[in-house]
């Protein structure tokens, strides 16, 4: 009787998929090339399908019937971390340390009024919180230097981090006080073409309000920096209304009564598929939905 299949050809099947090359997952893995092709020759035998098309000095090609598996492939594994990592949590029990990123321009207050909740809740558990630009928070779970994150959607995030959607922030078009643009009435795109751009995001990024209208476009990774540029008049951007609304900014922003606006900022948590929320950060997560809710 054949030897059934395993996690491990799984693993190998995705991988050789993912880099269409049984040498390249030979190299990653550390195994020999020949080790890999007899795993997944295993695996076709196992399940009855070709997985995929070999044909000599050529990559190899995934056949309609891999294609149909490897999705089931991937969430099985994914699977697997999932209940890797629930089984982790209940060894460790409560956690002594709750390591907090979150991007810099999450609203203030939801943040800070969880924390003061938390200190209350668990006063012995000891907090680490950092802020940063976009892509510092996803790098900060992946590098496990961060067990909870919070940041705004995107479609572009590491395979290996789980996320929620908790609420979401509305997005405004302002522009400095003296920008030519504030004299305006309600404004349309071909007004706001005229002038500079200013964009929270790199290029491929999939951020609501990463649209270019203007030909002129400047771009930053935070919105605090955005805003700073746009009171000195250098272009009219779309800001989440809490930033608009930091004290420094109230009197020298205009919002603009404009005939399309980006959809709101989604707020997610995120964190590693194979180390899951513990106590603490499942409930500190839920009390910022809470609070985040109330200023919505």
């Amino acid at each position: 009787m054949a030897e059934k299949w395993n996690l491990e050809h799984l693993r190998l099947f995705v991988r050789v998929a993912d880099l269409n090359s049984f040498s390249a997952v030979a190299r990653e893995q550390r195994k020999a090339q020949s080790a890999v092709s007899s795993a997944i020759a295993m695996l076709e035998t196992d399940l009855g399908v070709t997985l995929f098309e070999r044909s000599s000095g050529r990559q190899p090609r995934l056949t309609e019937r891999g294609a149909a598996l490897l999705e089931d492939a991937r969430e099985l594994l994914r699977q697997c971390e999932r209940l890797d990592g629930r089984a982790l949590a209940l060894m460790r029990g409560q956690e002594p340390l709750l390591r907090v990123a979150q991007d810099e321009a999450m609203p203030y207050q939801p943040v800070i009024d969880s924390l003061e909740e938390l200190a209350s809740h668990l006063p012995f558990l000891q907090v680490q919180l950092a802020s940063g630009a976009q892509g510092d928070v996803a790098r900060k779970l992946v590098e496990r230097q961060a067990d909870l994150g919070l940041f705004f959607h995107h479609e572009r995030i590491p395979a290996s981090l789980e996320r929620r959607a908790l609420g979401s922030v509305e997005m405004v078009t302002v522009c400095a006080v003296d920008h030519p643009l504030a004299r305006e009435g309600r404004v349309n795109r071909q007004q706001l073409a005229r002038h500079r751009q200013l964009l929270i995001t790199p290029q491929q990024s999939d951020y609501p309000g990463g649209e270019a209208i203007s030909p002129q476009i400047w771009r930053a990774d935070s919105f605090y920096a955005m805003a700073e540029l746009l009171m000195r008049g250098l272009g009219w951007a779309w800001l989440p209304r809490h930033v608009v609304q930091y004290p420094t900014y109230q009197a020298q922003m205009v919002e603009l009564d404009t005939e399309w606006r980006p959809p709101a900022l989604v707020v997610e948590l995120a964190w590693r598929r194979d180390q899951p929320l513990g106590p603490a950060a499942q409930w500190l997560a839920e009390r910022f939905a809470v609070h985040l809710r109330a200023i919505g």
